[in-house]
Parts: structure tokens; sequence; C-alpha cells
């Protein structure tokens, strides 16, 4: 198949946090996989279709590390973050990496914080049922949840909380100056690197100790990639969930009302609703990652060709609307099995945290479904207000009563 020709600019417009810009359908339809421009008129390719980007995803030949080694410049939407970070590397030192943060933060880990989670909600749960209406839902669940539990599970200190979480969103404006996100991973590397010294002085039965331990013990990690770690976990480890939980919500009260109600009969419908949820609504604010790889060779993907050192794209928002694979694609429907979803990535570099942020949200929506059955939102969908240039669709504050 031969690539048509760039007519678009991307990012597209359309992206809202129910979905990705309808232009991804066209695309779906006609041309899967093809080349958009940039402001600047770079070109990057785009995978649009489920099939197509999930084998994308696992082609080594599409290369994280190889947009450092070629000196990729930022565009709009794209992740500006360090190239030791896990996210940027390509095996054998992503496999190293991955091996051993695996080893520590395991399946059985997270689980075991299921019952401290279920606690969190219901502390934060009671303070919203004795505040004043209406509530904002942001500043009184959906970001202290994701914020609490990340902090317990590195150990930062209670008192150490809230200095971080204006550097994190420093972090994912990718919207903003360069300098400004710069400030902020400077920020966020300098305090892992003052927690490590004290938590290698007093170590703790938690995260970031182990770690040190991998580090100091088994030479592991390098001193950069430690601190890295550290700040990869807690900067990306709270926003990402805290914007998920919020949106979720959302789109239930004010689009999806009888899926709400729904959940309020049926609470057993949690576990496969949250995973709809995360198929259906839109993290990302350009409908990717932001995290651009390179084509280290000419690569057949879809039927077209994508040339050698092209700077790729996967729409795992637009893989998640893939009408063939999901029927009714932009409906909500709780009843539906959507475990095979690509919220969280496919291959490699699907997310580290993927078990951990659908914990909190079963855990957050169970209990909400089940104390404010009778939730909605207080004013307009319209008067919402959003972070503009974020990596994520963040709505600030979400009035709701009850």
């Amino acid at each position: 198949m031969v690539a048509p020709e760039v007519a678009l600019t991307f990012p597209f417009p359309g992206s809202t946090y129910l979905g990705p810009d309808p232009e991804y359908a066209r695309m779906r339809a006609e041309c899967p996989v093809a080349p958009v421009a940039l402001p600047d008129g770079r070109q990057v390719w785009l995978v649009t279709r489920y099939e197509d980007v999930k084998a994308a995803s696992t082609d080594p030949r599409f290369s994280r590390a190889e947009t450092f080694h070629r000196g990729v410049e930022p565009f709009p939407g794209m992740s500006l973050v360090p190239p030791e970070m896990i996210i940027s590397t390509d095996p054998p030192v992503h496999s190293r990496l991955r091996r051993l943060v695996m080893k520590v933060f395991t399946a059985h880990r997270v689980e075991e914080m299921r019952p401290h989670i279920e606690k969190v909600v219901e502390g934060l749960l009671d303070d919203l049922e004795a505040s004043e209406r209406p509530a904002d839902l942001v500043s009184t669940l959906t970001t202290p949840l994701p914020l609490t539990v990340i902090c317990d599970l590195l150990g930062v200190p209670a008192a150490d909380r809230g200095r971080f979480h204006g550097w994190a969103r420093q972090f994912a404006a990718v919207g903003g100056p360069p300098e400004q996100i710069q400030e902020g991973i400077a920020r966020l590397s300098q305090y892992i690197a003052e927690l490590i010294e004290v938590k290698r002085a007093e170590p703790a039965d938690d995260l970031l100790s182990a770690l040190i331990t991998a580090r100091d013990e088994d030479d592991q990690l390098t001193e950069q990639e430690l601190v890295v770690f550290g700040f990869t976990l807690l900067g990306a480890g709270f926003d990402s969930s805290a914007s998920q939980i919020a949106n979720s919500v959302l789109a239930l009260l004010a689009h999806f009302p009888d899926q709400w109600r729904l959940l309020c009969e049926r609470p057993e419908l949690i576990s496969d609703a949250v995973d709809e949820l995360l198929r259906v609504v839109n993290l990302f604010g350009t409908d990717t990652t932001g995290f651009p790889r390179i084509a280290t060779e000419d690569v057949e993907i879809g039927g077209t060709v994508v040339p050698e050192g092209a700077i790729v794209l996967f729409g795992l928002t637009s893989a998640n609307h893939d009408e063939t694979v999901f029927p009714d694609p932009d409906r909500v429907d709780v009843t539906r099995e959507a475990r095979s979803h690509v919220a969280f990535g496919h291959g490699i570099h699907r997310c580290l945290g993927a078990q951990l942020a659908r914990m909190e949200l079963q855990v957050a929506l169970a209990g909400l479904v089940r104390r404010f059955p009778g939730l909605r939102l207080a004013v307009p969908e319209s008067s919402l207000q959003w972070q503009h240039g974020d990596v994520n669709h963040t709505v600030l504050s979400l009035p709701v009563t009850w």
C-alpha cells in the first residue's frame, strides 16, 4: 500500500476525554498507517488500527532509544523524558531495568495493597460525605488517592507529599515551555536523590528501599538510573491515575448515567467496568502517549512501508476505538469484556503500574457507587475547566453533589 500524501497536522484538535479526534476513524478505514505533518513541517507517522498498534508495539525495529541517539527535536504532545527512563530504552538495557523493577514491584506486592487502598478510599469518602455541597471530587478523592498510595508504596514521608505535586504537573505539561518541563524533572530528581540518602541511612519496607538495595548490593542499577526510577514512579505514578479516575466518573455521570445506575445496582460488574472505562475514556491529550519511536529500517506495517528514520506514534486511543474489535466503540458498556484494550500500551513498554492503576480505579468506583448512588454533576459539563497543553486530559475540578 502506498502511503497518502501528508494532508493533516498533528496533534489533531478534536481529541477529548471521551475519545480520539474523529479523524482517526477515517484513517482506520482509509489510511491506517500514514504520515501527518507537525506544525513545524516535519512528519510523524501514525499507526491507528488495533492489530497494527499491537504488532508495531512488539516490533524491535521501532526503537525508543533511537529518538535520543538521533536527537529528535520536541514537538507538540511529545513527552520530554530523560534517556535513562525505562520508557526511553530498548533491550538489553530495558530488559535489565524491567526485570529489576518487576522483582520488587511484584503483582503479589500490589495486591497486598488492596486493603490499604480500601482504607484510604473510605477515609476520603468519609471526608467527602462530611463536606459542604457541592464538593470538588478532584481535590477530595481523585488526586489524594493515587498520591497517597504511590507515596506509601515508595516510602515518601507524609510531610513531603505536598512538595512535588507542582513539580509533577510541570513534568506533564508537554504543551508548555521545555525549560518548565526540565525544571520539574530537575526538582523531582533532586528530591528523590535526597530521599535516597535518607533511606540508605534508615532502610524501610518500601519500594524505594528495595531499589536502593538492588543498586548498592547487587550493582544492578547506576545511581542515575536509581534516581530516575524513583521520580518516574513518583511523578508518573499518581498523575495519570488521578486524571483517569476523574475522567471516568465524569463520563459515567455526564454521558452514560444508565451505566452508572447499573453499577449501583450490580457492583459485581466493577472489575469489567474499569477495563471498559480504560478502553473508552481517553487519557491522552494527543490520543497517543507522546513517546515517539524511530523506524530503524524500512518496516511494513498494516500493508504500508514506514521508511527508515521515520518518527512513529502509536494511536492507543484510536486502537481502543477500533470498531472491528469493539462494536459500538464510543459507548461505555460495563457488561462488555474489554480486557484486551491497550490503554496501558502493549509489549515491552506496557505500563509498569497497570495493575496498581486498575486497582485504584476499582476501589474508588466501588466506594462511590456504594456510598453515593445519587452522585451527579453540580455544574454544567461545559463549565468545567481543563488543563491545556498537558500530556493527559486533566480536569482541574469536578464539582459534584448527591
